[in-house]
């Protein structure tokens, strides 16, 4: 679903959409070996002071730009200013190695492989420097090059698994099919590989025409993990179309569906087999896409384990040799979005083809960027003309919600919202989420019988929801009714997110609401120290304080509140709080 921006209303928080890439950056480029911060080239004074007088003038002033570039993840700048410095001082081996990291982050593989060449001359155990190389040869289709390069790989971290798929394929490359599924023996000892031998081994089996061998290994690969991973349902699903087993095949992409409704990429499989007109080719039809598939594949569990920077590389590697694997793209691009490199990912998104089943969720994604980027007008375009374009589709229309929402024009966003519910017909559960952002934009355009009831609705298809729990619950405290139901809904939502500001906050202000104070200030307290940048949770506080008759701590916490830019409606009310204290301690605010 559409990210949206985080705005309180009220203390109804709800949260920003993960993107379907979101990733945690572990690595970074210019971590190629321990104790490599310290300055490659002689300089004095700070190095923001000689970045700015030395860029484009002197080695340090390029090598300082260009770390700072790599600190930042824009290795397009990176890879330009390391080079300048690189041509002033060429034999420096660490500072060649963070230009060909950069070079090869930012998608130059083939700039990198003269850089790939020299790192290796200085540093037999490069490991990224030889699986370069290694790609190299067999973007050239020389396996026999690639092979000999292979042979010297050091035995250990991801070789362990890169080695032997690697192998396997250049052995195919070569002609000796009947020898690769036999390099992959090494997988199957390796605890969590056995999906990725059972994988490769049946495309291999494949290109080599053993139809049988192909079949146990898919089926085996399918039966390993609880549910089917989409490449080995894909796979698997050519296969058995080729067999002339469209029903089979038909089966196995209902499972998959039912399990991953929003799917798009088996819509074509689904489409061949209900026409029942049409064979589909390979997976992997040959060993260059061979490998691919395998860098793909290492780079998607890369992600899974945190380790953005080494899947972005491997994501590039995957699509130098096979620049139409859109999922790559999708995948690279997806680690950039999540390192904050939304120009970089839009550029990688528009590199899906038009046709291909991914376009549409492409296009989504660079709406996604651009909000992030803070180009709301040009999403909200892109949004609209995507909705014009495919009017029968809710997606784009519940992503102008949630971006209209975002940008406080409620009215707008409900009637973007209300068109994707009247396209998405009978409510599923995981349809939740659009109940819970039209109720929030509902609310807040001064719609609360129809938000009170989105929310009502949100919650018989999905009960545990703690963000529609405390919405709901809170806007009732909010408005003085239901009061018991209320605090019982936010200490459910506070048990399911212990750690959220906002829901702590909305059980202490439930209590203060019930008039008990003292149980109020425990639970605002720890809202603060959860959110202590939230201008409300601070504001409730130094209400709970002076019901307590903590008068002066009351006072501060509202001059707290005051300094954090408050909505422009709650300012005047602080000021008075702060001026004359609340003037009674009945149940209702003096705000």
């Amino acid at each position: 679903m559409f990210g949206t921006k985080v705005q309180p209303t009220g203390n109804k928080h709800y949260p920003r959409g993960v993107p379907a890439a979101a990733i945690a950056v572990a690595l970074t480029v210019a971590a190629c070996e321990p104790g490599s911060e310290r300055p490659i080239l002689n300089s004095e004074g700070s190095a923001k002071q000689k970045v700015a007088s030395n860029v484009g003038r002197s080695g340090a002033g390029n090598y300082l730009a260009g770390r700072q570039a790599q600190k930042k993840q824009d290795f397009g700048s990176a890879s330009r200013y390391l080079q300048r410095a690189l041509g002033d001082n060429p034999e420096n081996g660490l500072l060649l190695r963070r230009t060909f990291l950069a070079k090869l982050a930012n998608g130059k593989v083939a700039d990198a492989v003269p850089l790939a060449r020299k790192v290796v001359h200085k540093d037999t155990a490069s490991p990224i420097a030889r699986l370069v190389l290694v790609v190299e040869a067999i973007g050239r289709d020389e396996f026999a090059a690639a092979d000999k390069v292979l042979t010297k790989f050091p035995n250990r971290g991801f070789n362990r698994f890169m080695k032997p798929l690697l192998s396997a394929w250049i052995l195919t490359g070569q002609g000796k099919g009947d020898l690769a599924v036999a390099a992959l023996d090494p997988l199957k000892k390796q605890e969590g590989l056995r999906v990725l031998y059972e994988l490769h081994s049946a495309l291999l089996s494949d290109v080599s025409g053993n139809a049988q061998a192909a079949a146990e290994h898919y089926k085996l690969a399918r039966d390993n993990a609880e549910l089917p991973t989409l490449r080995v349902v894909q796979g698997y699903g050519r296969h058995l179309e080729r067999a002339g087993k469209t029903e089979k095949a038909k089966n196995l992409y209902d499972v998959y569906l039912n399990a991953n409704p929003d799917s798009v990429v088996l819509k074509p499989a689904v489409s061949r087999v209900e026409k029942g007109d049409e064979r589909p080719g390979l997976l992997a039809s040959n060993a260059r896409e061979g490998v691919a598939e395998a860098l793909f594949n290492i780079a998607s569990t890369m992600t899974q384990q945190n380790l953005a920077q080494l899947a972005l590389i491997y994501g590039r590697l995957s699509t130098y040799l096979r620049p139409d694997l859109d999922l790559a793209h999708m995948l690279v691009a997806g680690v950039l979005q999540s390192m904050g490199r939304h120009d970089d990912a839009i550029a990688v998104y528009d590199q899906i083809d038009p046709k291909s089943p991914l376009y549409w969720s492409a296009r989504l994604r660079i709406a996604e960027n651009l909000e992030a980027a803070e180009k709301d007008d040009d999403a909200i375009r892109l949004l609209q003309r995507l909705s014009d374009q495919e009017p029968s589709r809710p997606d784009p229309l519940i992503s102008l919600g949630d971006l209209l929402r975002a940008n406080k024009r409620f009215n707008e966003a409900v009637s973007a919202y209300d068109k994707a519910v009247s396209l998405l017909g009978d409510l599923e559960k995981r349809h939740w989420t659009i109940l819970y952002s039209r109720g929030i934009a509902l609310e807040r355009s001064r719609q609360w019988a129809r938000a009170e009831k989105d929310l009502q609705q949100a919650l018989e298809l999905s009960p545990n929801q703690p963000y529609v729990l405390n919405y709901l619950g809170y806007s009732w405290v909010d408005q003085g009714v239901n009061l018991l139901r209320a605090e019982e809904m936010i200490k459910r939502a506070v048990k399911l997110r212990p750690n959220d500001g906002y829901i702590v906050d909305s059980l202490g202000w439930a209590l203060y609401r019930l008039m008990d104070f003292e149980g109020a200030v425990g639970h605002l307290e720890r809202a603060v120290e959860l959110r202590p940048e939230d201008p409300t949770i601070n504001d409730h506080l130094g209400d709970a304080y002076w019901q307590v008759g903590r008068h002066a701590e009351a006072r501060f916490q509202w001059q707290r509140a005051l300094s954090l830019q408050p909505e422009p409606d709650q300012v005047s009310a602080i000021e008075k709080k702060i001026l004359r204290g609340l003037v009674s301690s009945s149940r209702e605010k003096d705000s």
